[in-house]
């Protein structure tokens, strides 16, 4: 299972933090998924800057070469770990966000997406680990950017509904810090048992989830 001279060379140079396929075929499917699946058990052991791409063809039983036919580096299976769950996140802010019909409804959506995104954290290990990563690997933080901006941009689209008087500029304002300071008090939670964690979330939506009608009047 050694690796070709030259090939860590050749996987710098390409080097995108993408995966380089998704493959369409079942075995390989199977294949692409039982890397990601071992991938994850390593990060929630070892944490992501433990990960190392030898364990990982240890463990899933595979030759360096099948590994790197999908997966140039450890970057691009972290990337595609952390991107599938953003997904679920982003389903339960836009299944929040729909419930909301007027400004009486806001503040409780948001405290909502608060409780799931803490319960979500807490019910995926390897997510709090992944989450790391994209703010300390430079080529991951686009990640975190990206999703961000998604969930400005939708909780932006409520506020213009409720509000299309106002400056769209004022709003993303509102909308880009909201969704900072909401994913700032998840990720200090989830740091910290989960009773202090609780705790901590309970806080800060007494704190910071204000009246929007009252900010906005």
């Amino acid at each position: 299972m050694s690796e070709q001279p030259g090939a860590s060379r050749r996987r710098q140079q390409q080097n995108t933090g993408q995966p380089r396929r998704i493959p369409s075929q079942q075995r390989g499917r199977e294949r692409f998924e039982k890397i990601l699946a071992v991938a994850a058990e390593l990060i929630e052991s070892k944490g992501s800057d433990g990960l190392k791409m030898s364990e990982i063809v240890e463990k899933a039983g595979i030759s360096f070469g099948a590994l790197y036919q999908y997966f140039p580096d450890k970057s691009a299976i972290i990337r595609t770990l952390a991107e599938r769950l953003n997904e679920e996140g982003r389903r339960c802010v836009e299944v929040e966000l729909e419930k909301v019909a007027d400004a009486a409804a806001l503040q409780g959506a948001l405290a909502n997406i608060v409780d799931e995104y803490y319960a979500f954290f807490r019910r995926e290990p390897v997510m709090r680990d992944l989450w790391h990563a994209t703010h300390t690997d430079k080529l991951l933080q686009q990640i975190d950017a990206e999703d961000m901006e998604f969930h400005a941009q939708a909780f932006l689209a409520v506020l213009a509904r409720l509000w299309p008087d106002r400056d769209h500029g004022e709003l993303l304002a509102i909308a880009r810090l909201t969704m900072q300071l909401l994913a700032a008090a998840v990720r200090y939670a989830v740091s910290l048992d989960a009773e202090e964690g609780a705790r901590a979330i309970a806080l800060f939506k007494t704190m910071q989830l204000v009246d929007f009608s009252q900010l906005l009047r």
